[in-house]
């Protein structure tokens, strides 16, 4: 199954090129109380309204997803997970290019572990990204994201799929700089998340995508998860040794090499295996 949110807050059944609205079906959400559980309620309740997404399916009529705006498909995040330096062939260019650098040593992710983005940086592709500091380097940085379904602590690395809800495009924007990575990364409009959302039935193996960036016709990176130093299973593991993860939380998994700048006026491509393609429009704050 693939979901989006789209225009005011709409739920979309994705099929093909073209979207179902399903917002009925978030009448089977619970009635929210204060104070609210952590996470976000429709994948917190997915089973509760999966049946009423088909029935709405099955009435509402199809909208050529060219014609709706993409919001992040995870709505209420408890939190954002980032895995820096995450890929052997990053690490080695972030040693060469000072540009990324900025005079730290590069070591391993098991020695820097991992970081939390703001929530208040998540966008959809459709509301593009807003470049604060145009006058410093702001880096394009593609990635699988992997959205939780089932919370938890300390999660053993061979219980770690179970607990995950479905997978989407991650883009991990970033401002260079000296300050601490949780910092230049929470900018708004920095964590893009899209198209839409793949439930894991539909992702035989995450450890083996392949995906791809273009800035304007350009190829900028191009790499496969199968690279990655901590794949998804010991990531999450990883994450829930340090945190409790509720439903909604979003990993971004880390990047491959071929990091670097946009501007105001390009326009970044992201596609991935299993999942699709997403474009992301650039514009000054």
């Amino acid at each position: 199954m693939r979901l989006c949110r789209f225009d005011d807050d709409r739920l979309g059944l994705i099929e093909g090129d073209y979207v179902r609205d399903v917002s009925a079906a978030l009448e089977a959400l619970p009635a929210p109380r204060w104070p609210l559980p952590p996470g976000d309620p429709l994948i917190a309740n997915f089973e509760r309204v999966r049946p009423a997404i088909a029935a709405a399916a099955a009435r509402a009529p199809q909208r050529p997803l060219a014609a709706v705006r993409l919001k992040s498909p995870v709505a209420n995040p408890n939190k954002l997970i980032g895995a820096p330096i995450n890929y052997n062939d990053h690490v080695e260019e972030s040693r060469k290019d000072q540009g990324i650098a900025h005079g730290r040593e590069i070591k391993t992710i098991g020695d820097w572990g991992l970081f939390l983005k703001a929530n208040s940086a998540l966008v959809g592709p459709s509301e593009g990204v807003a470049l604060r500091f145009i006058d410093r380097r702001n880096d394009h940085e593609a990635e699988l994201a992997v959205i939780i379904g089932t919370g938890g602590s300390n999660i053993a690395e061979r219980d770690a799929f179970a607990h995950i809800f479905g997978y989407a495009i991650g883009l991990d924007m970033t401002v260079r700089g000296t300050e601490l990575p949780s910092f230049r990364k929470s900018i708004d409009s920095y964590a893009v998340l899209g198209p839409w959302l793949v439930t894991k039935d539909e992702i035989a193996d995450p450890d083996a995508l392949d995906f791809a960036l273009w800035v304007n016709g350009e190829l900028r990176q191009k790499s496969n998860t199968r690279h990655l130093v901590y794949g998804v299973a010991r990531l999450i593991a990883y994450a829930s040794s340090f945190y409790t993860l509720h439903p909604g939380d979003v990993i971004y998994t880390g990047t491959p090499a071929g990091v670097g700048p946009v501007k105001p006026g390009d326009v970044m491509r992201i596609e991935m295996q299993g999942i699709g393609a997403m474009e992301v429009a650039v514009r000054a704050a």
